[in-house]
């Protein structure tokens, strides 16, 4: 799992650079032992970013002058920054745990910024789920694991608009895939 999540950042980078134009500090929700955040802030060295997870989770000996890490709970509050990511977390929760973590985003990105948005990495099914793809057959068996085994799933573009709009954001853009599996999907207040 975590080779490919390596590779999956590596491919965000390089293919969706354009979505850290103008980022001065990126929070990694979820972030987990920050692999995630070492191998963006690689890419992008001037990007002050920093790992939030639950303070078990988060490994402290990542804080750099780059990095920092924060412990706490994405329901409650999440760190203030020009951007938060949420890398495959969405899939893991219903769609009223959904709206309230970018509610959350929302006002973590709003309290720093008029031009803050939320970088969202995750699966969008296609509405037609009758084409005979291999990734699509994938999402699928995706989708069922994240509802046997998290009570979240995999969402199609009329799902991510509800969560959206439902969360209070006013725009959002669905990235046309450029990387296996995940779409990007940026948020804007």
């Amino acid at each position: 799992m975590a080779s490919h999540s390596k590779e999956s950042v590596r491919i965000l980078v390089a293919r969706y650079a354009e979505i850290f134009d103008g980022i001065n500090n990126l929070v990694d929700v979820g972030g987990g032992t920050g692999s995630t955040i070492k191998i963006i802030v690689d890419s992008f060295p001037d990007l002050r970013c920093t790992v939030f997870d639950l303070p078990h989770v988060v490994d402290n000996s990542l804080n750099n002058d780059s990095i920092s890490v924060i412990g706490g709970d994405m329901f409650d509050k999440i760190p203030p920054a020009d951007a938060i990511l949420l890398k495959t977390i969405l899939h893991d929760w219903s769609d009223e745990a959904c709206v309230q973590i970018l509610k959350k985003c929302k006002e973590a990105i709003e309290s720093t910024t008029n031009n803050g948005k939320v970088i969202v990495v995750d699966m969008v099914l296609d509405s037609d789920i009758d084409n005979d793809t291999k990734e699509t057959e994938t999402k699928l068996i995706y989708n069922l694991s994240m509802m046997s085994l998290f009570g979240g799933k995999e969402r199609t573009k009329k799902e991510w608009h509800g969560l959206i709009l439902g969360a209070g954001y006013s725009d959002y853009k669905i990235y046309p895939a450029r990387m296996p599996l995940y779409s990007v999907i940026e948020l804007y207040p």
